[in-house]
C-alpha cells in the first residue's frame, strides 16, 4: 500500500449516488467503520442481555423479573424500530457542509451515551424504561446513517469485505459486550460510563477521518408523508427481492433473540445454575466469538470472489435454526456452549454477507439511509417481539419450548432468502 494514491472512481451502481472510494481511503474507512460499529454493538451486547436484566432483577426481584424485562425490552425495541427509518429519511434529506450522515451519527451517539449514563441512576422500572428508550433512539439515529456509508461510498465489488468488517464488529461487539457486562455486573454504573465514552470516541474518529462530502448542493425532493408511511415496510409487488431479504432477516433475527435474549435466565432457571449463571455468560460469549471470527473472515471475502451472496445467507440461517435445538437435547452448560459456537458460526457467515446482499437490492439510490432504516426494522422488530413471545412461552410452556420455536424461525429465514431473484 506504500505510495499508493487515493482516488475516486465512478460509481458502479445507479447514477446520483456520488463517488465511491478506493485504495487507502477505502482501507481507512473500513478500519474506522469497524470500531464505530463495534462501539454501538457493545451496548446492544452488554445492556439488554446482561446489565439491563441484572438491573431489573435487582429492582423488582425474582418473581417479576421476566415480565419486567419483557416490557422494557419490547418498548425499547419498538422505539428502535421506528427510529431507524425516521433517522434514515432525515439523514437522506439533510443538507449541510458536513454531508448528510455526519451530523446524525454524532448527535445520535451523544444522545445515546447521555441516556445510558442517566439509566445507571434509575431505580424503578418506569424510569429505566424511559432512559432505555432514549438509548435506543440515540444509537439507532447514529446507526442508520452509519450503515448508509456502504452503499454511499463502497464499490459493489468490495462490499463483501466491508460487510465482513461490519459483521465482525457487530457480532464481536455483541459478544464482548456480554463479557463486559458479566465482568462489571457489580459495577453497572462504571459499565455504562465506559460504553457511552467509547461510542462517542469511536464515531467521532470515523466522521473525522472519513469526512462526508458537502450535501448543500444536492437537489432536495418534496417530502410526502403518505409515501414515507407506505415505505415503512417493503412492498412485495414493487420490490420483491427487497421484501424477501427483509423477511429473511426478520426470521433469522427472531430465531436469534428468542433464545439469546433470555440466556441469563435460561442458565439460571432452565440449566439450573441459579446465582452461578452470571459466571457462565463470558464462556458463552467466548464460544460465540470462536465461531464468528473464522466464519465472517472467510464468508465475506469469499462471497466477493465467487460473486454469490444467497448460498451463504441461506446456509447461515439454516445453521442458526438447527443450533437452537442443541440445548433442548442437552440441557446443560455444555449444550449451551455448543449452541453458542454453532450460532456464532451461523451469524458470522450471516453478518459477513447479509449486509452486502441488502446493499444490492435497495429500491432507490436516492434514499439509501431510509431504505437501510427500513431493512433494519427486520433486526429491531424481533427485539420487540422476542421478549414478549419468549415471556409468554416461558410462562405458559417453560423454557424448553423456546428452542423449537427458534429453530422454526431460522429455517423460515433461509426459505425467504431463496426467493431472491436479482442476486445470485
Amino acid at each position: 500500500m506504500q505510495g499508493r494514491v487515493e482516488k475516486f472512481v465512478a460509481p458502479p451502481v445507479a447514477p446520483g449516488t456520488g463517488p465511491t472510494v478506493s485504495g487507502r481511503a477505502l482501507w481507512r474507512m473500513m478500519a474506522c467503520a469497524g470500531p464505530a460499529t463495534l462501539s454501538i454493538a457493545l451496548v446492544w451486547g452488554a445492556v439488554p442481555g446482561v446489565l439491563l436484566a441484572l438491573q431489573i432483577q435487582r429492582t423488582v426481584g425474582e418473581d417479576a423479573k421476566v415480565g419486567s424485562l419483557a416490557l422494557v425490552a419490547t418498548v425499547g425495541a419498538i422505539v428502535a424500530m421506528v427510529a431507524q427509518p425516521v433517522a434514515g429519511t432525515v439523514s437522506d434529506r439533510t443538507r449541510t457542509r458536513f454531508g448528510r450522515r455526519t451530523p446524525w451519527i454524532v448527535a445520535g451517539a451523544l444522545t445515546g451515551g447521555t441516556a445510558l449514563l442517566a439509566m445507571a441512576f434509575m431505580s424503578s422500572v418506569p424510569a429505566i424504561l424511559a432512559a432505555w428508550c432514549f438509548v435506543q433512539l440515540g444509537y439507532n439515529f447514529a446507526m442508520a446513517p452509519l450503515s448508509a456509508a456502504m452503499p454511499d461510498r463502497v464499490p459493489v465489488a468490495r462490499r463483501g469485505q466491508y460487510s465482513a468488517v461490519l459483521g465482525i464488529s457487530s457480532m464481536c461487539g455483541s459478544l464482548f459486550g456480554q463479557i463486559l457486562g458479566s465482568v462489571l455486573e457489580a459495577h453497572i454504573t462504571l459499565a455504562y460510563v465506559l460504553l457511552a465514552a467509547f461510542s462517542v470516541v469511536a464515531v467521532s474518529v470515523f466522521v473525522t477521518l472519513n469526512p462526508d462530502r458537502s450535501s448543500r448542493d444536492v437537489p432536495q425532493e418534496p417530502f410526502r408523508a403518505g409515501e414515507f408511511l407506505r415505505n415503512l415496510l417493503p412492498d412485495p409487488h414493487k420490490h420483491p427481492d427487497f421484501f424477501w431479504v427483509f423477511v429473511g432477516r426478520l426470521c433469522t433475527f427472531q430465531s436469534y433473540f428468542l433464545v439469546i435474549g433470555y440466556k441469563l435466565y435460561i442458565l439460571q432457571d432452565y440449566v439450573g445454575l441459579g446465582d452461578g449463571a452470571i459466571g457462565k455468560v463470558p464462556a458463552l460469549a467466548v464460544a460465540g466469538v470462536a465461531g464468528i471470527l473464522p466464519a465472517t473472515l472467510i464468508c465475506g471475502p469469499l462471497s466477493d470472489r465467487l460473486g454469490r451472496r444467497k448460498p451463504f445467507v441461506v446456509a447461515s440461517a439454516s445453521l442458526i435454526g438447527c443450533a437452537m435445538l442443541v440445548p433442548l437435547a442437552v440441557p446443560t452448560v455444555t449444550g449451551m456452549l455448543v449452541m453458542a459456537f454453532l450460532v456464532g458460526v451461523g451469524f458470522g457467515c450471516f453478518q459477513g454477507v447479509d449486509t452486502a446482499l441488502i446493499s444490492q437490492v435497495l429500491p432507490s439510490h436516492k434514499s439509501f439511509a431510509r431504505d437501510l432504516g427500513v431493512i433494519n426494522i427486520a433486526a429491531a422488530l424481533p427485539q420487540a417481539l422476542a421478549p414478549a413471545v419468549a415471556a409468554a412461552v416461558v410462562l405458559g410452556l417453560g423454557y424448553q419450548a423456546l428452542f423449537p420455536a427458534a429453530a422454526i424461525f431460522g429455517v423460515l429465514g433461509a426459505i425467504a432468502v431463496l426467493r431472491v431473484r436479482s442476486v445470485r
